[in-house]
Parts: structure tokens; sequence; C-alpha cells
């Protein structure tokens, strides 16, 4: 009878203690201001020896004497030795954290507020990643790392951690009409270099169909390594991550995902501060339906170790392939004739991430500053040769000298010797109908193929414009007018290359231009036509996007570098984006630069209109995309480059492609033009 009672007294003692919230101080102390970390510990001592959700970790508490805190990265560090990120360089140029308590339920981000800190915030991390069933007796950690010199001094007075019922844990996720990531790191933290073993599974039911959380038929399931990716992105809670595809050894391993060619590298991107999603999407897919490469994408929804990350859109990584930058594969006995001439991945970029070496522009950015920096993308710094390092720094010199030269419009020893025209005009396009703050100065990718495949310098593909079309609060990049390649800093690196300069005050250059946007403004780039685009987009992402704010709270929040006022619901940042391209073209179709007066097809010169060909350059065939326009009975024509005509026939336009067969024509440049009545559409194709 005795036992009994006092069973049933330890029952009703542990449910009362469990019902009840549970409060641990951790240690004190001063923070070193000599860059070296310090982790303050804090003991447990729980009735329950599980926490989950149904009794787990609900709050940390801090208080910090500092006088810069955004010095400061914060994390705890559970006894499972978990890590989470409550707060890294938040602040700006405030002091102290007082009484600031971190709850995953709250909807203000530390992100994004001010300092001195108080009150409650939501970390950048999830707490609730700490009710894992873990054993809570144990020795937590808040661990601080003072990053930044000079060092300021500074003191943690006090911690707690406070355990209760029902902790929050997230919001119920079933399934989405996006395909779905799951990624587990296998208890490690994923850091920015060097990638880690993870696994990863996609679940993608096709186009149309849902797709469930719990789904046991996944389209893959593999080794993955994965790392942060970026530059200023990574100051954001939602990171991004680049993936590579692993075999069971950890090798690269080319592999079809979403249907896009095979291959190991890929990117997850966070598109956190372009709150539509839509910025870098869009500007890849205009250029691939102007007729160039871009990455291939696919929105998804992400969880990484049972965390809800949100949307993601996933892409391929810039890579020379078949299937990417189809480009001549460049190997260690390519060391002399047409083999030495290509292929070549060039950019020019911050020095942060992939490439490395290269060398500096020979002539100094019209607006001032230091030389850019030419980086060698491809070949590697670690594999590309000396050898054949000097050929392609040789030809780039060779084409700076001849565009910088009094004779640099002379399309036979100026820079028409060493560029592809039609690629350069619509790398300009697109970079200034977006004005990317960016544009041609970061992320900016230029190419050459074998001299025996055309082996001159095309521009693209187009990279990251997330902070593109009117989202950056900085540099006019939110001013409708001007121009994004007269950048107005003078000083420090990242200048944009003389090139654009002095390309825009060539006749040709420019008049092939003005040919060029006018044609795209009555198809691709209409305004009607973008405008369908977003709304389309804005449909496809109604459902996971409230779902993506709802783990990250920002919409109508200022998040870097927005510009203000910040719409404060989904389909303001739609509308923004929709307002902002009407007023941007709307002043191109103005002031851009040119005269184009066509007469005949040699006046067409370099630019390609808005006819698509793919591939291009082609061999024995290619596709092309019929307008909408044609229908029916029209006549197909091929011209050579000096605009005579080689062959002409009918052709029934009925379906979305027509393939034709090039074998009748040489190799060299010619045009493709289809004609019915008024309406004509012309390509320029490469034929090899």
């Amino acid at each position: 009878m005795r036992t009994s009672l006092l069973r049933l007294c330890a029952l009703l003692l542990l449910i009362y203690s469990n019902s009840q919230a549970q409060t641990f101080v951790g240690t004190t102390g001063n923070i070193p201001n000599n860059g070296t970390t310090i982790s303050f510990p804090l003991a447990a001592g729980l009735m329950p020896t599980s926490i989950d959700s149904s009794f787990g970790l609900i709050n940390v508490c801090i208080n910090i004497s500092h006088n810069n805190v955004s010095d400061l990265d914060i994390w705890l560090i559970t006894p499972d030795s978990t890590y989470i990120e409550l707060s890294t360089h938040n602040g700006g140029s405030g002091n102290n954290y007082s009484n600031t308590c971190f709850y995953d339920s709250v909807s203000t981000l530390i992100v994004g507020a001010s300092a001195p800190f108080n009150g409650s915030f939501r970390p950048e991390g999830f707490l609730y990643t700490a009710n894992n069933s873990q054993n809570p007796n144990g020795i937590w950690q808040l661990f601080i790392d003072d990053t930044s010199q000079p060092f300021y001094s500074g003191t943690l007075v006090s911690w707690t951690i406070t355990f209760g019922s029902n902790p929050y844990m997230g919001f119920p996720f079933s399934s989405s009409n996006l395909p779905i990531i799951k990624i587990n790191t296998n208890g490690q933290s994923i850091v920015d270099d060097p990638k880690i073993l993870a696994n990863m599974q996609i679940i993608d039911n096709g186009p149309g169909n849902r797709n469930y959380l719990n789904d046991t038929s996944i389209a893959f399931n593999g080794n993955i390594g994965i790392e942060f990716r970026g530059s200023s992105s990574q100051g954001f809670p939602k990171k991004s991550f680049g993936v590579e595809t692993w075999d069971s050894l950890g090798n690269d391993m080319d592999t079809s995902l979403f249907g896009m060619p095979s291959e190991s590298d890929w990117v997850l991107n966070a598109s956190y501060t372009d709150k539509t999603f839509m910025r870098n999407v869009l500007s890849y897919d205009l250029f691939k339906q102007m007729g160039n490469y871009a990455s291939r994408v696919q929105y998804c929804e992400v969880f990484i170790n049972g965390q809800y990350m949100g949307i993601y859109i996933f892409l391929e990584k810039v890579k020379r392939d078949k299937g990417r930058v189809d480009i001549a594969k460049l190997t260690p006995a390519d060391t002399t004739g047409d083999d030495l001439t290509g292929g070549y991945i060039l950019k020019v970029d911050k020095t942060t991430g992939s490439a490395g070496g290269g060398w500096y522009s020979l002539y100094n950015p019209p607006n001032g500053g230091p030389k850019p920096l030419i980086q060698h993308e491809y070949p590697d710094v670690t594999e590309i040769l000396p050898v054949q390092v000097q050929y392609i720094k040789s030809f780039c010199d060779s084409f700076e000298n001849a565009l910088y030269g009094p004779n640099f419009a002379d399309p036979a020893i100026g820079y028409r010797k060493f560029v592809d025209v039609a690629s350069w005009v619509d790398f300009f396009i697109i970079s200034e109908f977006s004005k990317n703050v960016d544009g041609y100065r970061i992320s900016t990718f230029f190419y050459k193929d074998k001299n025996s495949n055309g082996g001159l310098f095309k521009m693209g593909p187009v990279w990251d414009y997330d902070i593109a079309w009117g989202n950056a609060d900085y540099y006019g990049g939110d001013v409708t007018s001007g121009y994004a390649y007269q950048y107005p800093i003078n000083t420090g690196s990242g200048q944009v290359p003389f090139w654009w300069y002095k390309l825009i005050t060539d006749n040709y250059f420019k008049n092939t231009l003005r040919c060029r946007w006018d044609d795209l403004r009555n198809t691709i780039l209409s305004t009607a036509n973008l405008n369908n685009w977003i709304d389309s987009v804005g449909v496809l992402l109604d459902e996971s996007q409230q779902r993506n704010f709802n783990q990250w709270p920002i919409l109508g929040v200022y998040v870097w570098p927005n510009p203000s006022p910040v719409p404060v619901d989904y389909a303001g940042v739609k509308q923004e984006l929709k307002n902002w391209i009407n007023d941007r073209s709307t002043w191109l179709d103005t002031f851009l630069p040119g005269t184009c007066s066509l007469v005949g097809l040699g006046d067409v010169s370099g630019a390609r209109t808005n006819l698509v060909a793919y591939p291009n350059p082609a061999k024995e065939n290619c596709w092309l995309l019929i307008p909408d326009q044609l229908r029916g009975l029209a006549q197909i024509s091929f011209y050579n480059e000096m605009g005579q005509l080689i062959a002409r026939s009918q052709i029934n336009a009925q379906g979305k492609e027509l393939y034709i067969e090039l074998n009748n024509l040489k190799s060299g440049m010619h045009f493709i033009e289809l004609r019915q009545g008024e309406h004509v559409f012309r390509a320029k194709m490469m034929v090899l």
C-alpha cells in the first residue's frame, strides 16, 4: 500500500512538473576582445529525460553589454551538439542586448532589427530543432564570437533557457503543388566550405500532381555534398546552398534532376531578398527566349533536417557542358593549334567563391577606380595550363586593344573581329532593362569556343539578378531612368570594364541594339507578355509563398536592399515589379540610343530578331520556335552573312516548333527568315 502511494505521488509530481515552465540560469562573464571565441555553460536538470513536441525548449533570454553588437555571433549549443543560430551580425552600430528573449513563435525577426535590443524576437535559427527527443539533462552552451576588429569589450550579464509544455514546432505541412526536396545532414552543420556529406530526396510527381511529404515514390534519393553559397546573401537567415551529386565514395556523379541534362553541380537559391521569387527566373527565361543559354530552373519547397526552409529555386550552376555552356572541352593535351583556342569561360566578378586566377584589364574604367579583374572560370585555376592562360589572356588583350584603339569600329580589325555582337547586344538589353546594379561588374560571364566553332567571345550566361528589376535601394537600382553600365561609384573594386562605354559609341553597335530592342518589345519584352509571365508564376507560387512567409515573416519588413516603401503582402510585391518594369521599358523606348531603319537583310547585320533557333551554333539540324503570329503556310528563306539568298521554300507552320535540316548550308553565319504577309521574323544562326 505504501509503495503504491509513493508511485502515485511520484507520477503526480512528474505530471505537475511537465505542465510547468522550468527555467535554468547559465554562467556569465567577460566576452574576449581579442578575437577568440567563448562558450558559457548551463546545466539543466529537467524532470523529463526527453524533450519533444509535448515538452521542450520554449525560449532563450540574454543580457549582453557590448558597444557594437553587430560584431557578435551568438549561438545556442544543445547537449547533443545541435547548433542553433540566435543572432549573427545584427543591430547595426548599436549596443547591448537588454532583456532580449528568442522565441520561435513571435513574428519580429532579429534580422533587420536595430540595437539596443529589448523584447522578444525570432532567432535566425529555430529553437524547436532542439526538441528532437534528446536528453536535455546535460550541458547547454551559449557560444559567442566577437568577429570584427577593432574588438570592443563586452560582458554576458545573464542568460537563461526555459522549457515548457507544447513548444512551438513549426506549422503543419503535408503536401505542395511544387516538388519537395528533403535534405538530411546526419547531425552535421552546413558551413561555407567545404561541402559536407548529406542525403537528398526529391519528391516530384510531375506537373499538375501534388507532392506529399510522406510520399514513398521518390524521384531522387542519393548522396550530395552541400555548403553555403553566396557572398552578402550569407548574412540572411535563409541561406542559399551549393549542391553536388555524389556517389558512395564522395566523388562527383552526373545526375539528371527535374529532367535537366545530367551534371553534378547545382544551386539551391533562397531568393530571400527578392520577395517575388521571380527576378532571377525572369532574367534567365528572357535570355533563353532571346536565343541564348541560361540556367534551367525549378521552383521547389525545401526541408533540411526536418525543418521547413521555404521556397527555393533549384537551378543549374554555370559550367562547361554539352547541356550548359556548350563549348569544347579543354584538356591538358590541348596546347597547340585549333585545340588551344577553346573552350574557355571567363568572368568579371568578386574574388570570393569559385574560379580564381586571371589578370587585370589593360585599361582603366572611364569612371575611375582600379582595373577590373578578369578571372578564368573554366578551366579552373587548378587545371588550366600556363600556355592556355597565355593564349586566352592574349586573345582578351587583343580584343581590348582593338576596342580601345582608333579603328575600333572597323569590321575587319576592330572589336567585331573578336566578339559575337548579337550576344553582347542581348546581354546589354537584359542588364539595362533590369538595371542590374551588379551588372557588367559582378557575376558577368563570357566564353570562347574553338576557332573552328566560331571562336568569338560570347556574353553570358546571365547570372544573379535577385537585386535587379528595381530591387536595390542604392546606386540608382530602384530608379527607372539612367543606365546601369554608367556605374556611379568611382572608388573601390568591382568597376565596370571600359568595354560597354566604348561599344555604346559605335553606330553599328547602337543601331543593332536599337533594332533588337524594338523587335523584342513587340514580342518577348512586350508589357503584356511580361505581365502575363508574372501573373502565371504568381499563380504557381500562391500556395507556397504563404508557407514561406509564415516561416520568414518579412512581407512589409525591410530586407537589404529593398527600396521603400516595402509592400505588405505578396500581391503588393508582384504589382511593384510590374509597375517598375512598365516605367523602365517606357524610359528605354524613348532614350535607348541608335536608329533602326531596316531596308533589307543586309541592314540587319549582326542582330538576331525574335525568331528563336536552337541549338545555336548547330551542325546538321536545328529547331525553330514558331511565333504565335504565324500559322499555316509561310515562306522560309536562308541567307548568308552578306544577305545573299541561298535557299527558299514553303513550310506549314502548325505547331510551336519546326525541325529543319542544315545539310545544304556551308559553315559560317547565316540568317533564317520566316515570312507570312506582313509578319517577318529572323534569326541569326551559326552553322558548324
